[in-house]
């Protein structure tokens, strides 16, 4: 079995590359804020479910969401999928987080962070 050395990149490469990267660095930082913004807004909608007795989960709206973005992947040439699975996990972690404040809310204990 023979093992190759890696080549020294040609300076145009590497210096695309740095670009690429850089350019994934701030995607992946808008993501991140875009998302805590998101949460932000979760967070009042948990707040109010909580006050009013509401459940947690609206399966009606998650399906009208999953299928709204399954939509808008496929427009943005995205795999649907992927973005199914991404939206179901951050609905997860939502849904978790309503249950947290109702929790909360109902033994008196109402956690105010937002």
């Amino acid at each position: 079995m023979t093992t190759s050395t890696p080549q020294e990149a040609d300076p145009a490469v590497t210096a695309e590359l740095a670009r690429l990267r850089d350019s994934i660095d701030n995607i992946d930082a808008a993501v991140v804020h875009m998302l805590a913004e998101r949460f932000k807004c979760t967070q009042q909608v948990g707040h109010l479910k909580a006050a009013h007795q509401l459940p947690p989960a609206d399966p009606a709206r998650e399906a009208h969401q999953i299928a709204r973005l399954r939509r808008l992947a496929e427009s943005a040439k995205l795999d649907p999928a992927f973005a199914e699975k991404l939206l179901n996990f951050i609905i997860a972690e939502v849904i978790r987080h309503h249950e947290r404040i109702a929790d909360d809310a109902g033994n008196g204990t109402a956690d105010t962070r937002e």
